[in-house]
């Protein structure tokens, strides 16, 4: 009956030592992917440039 309960006394002990996990569990990175839209903004500014040009010649 002593070996019986060392027995299970024994297997009993290594099942709490593993009980708890140290390290974080790992997290996939987020990706996040945004559209790009075709603005018209990168031509917008040297159009107006053009205009203001075109006036300030025309003006005088």
């Amino acid at each position: 009956m002593k070996k019986l309960a060392l027995a299970a006394a024994l297997t009993a002990a290594p099942l709490t030592a593993f009980a708890g996990n140290i390290e974080p569990a790992p997290v996939e990175p987020v990706v996040i992917v945004e559209d790009t839209s075709s603005s018209s903004a990168g031509i917008v500014v040297p159009l107006l440039a053009l205009v203001l040009l075109a006036a300030a010649v025309a003006s005088d």
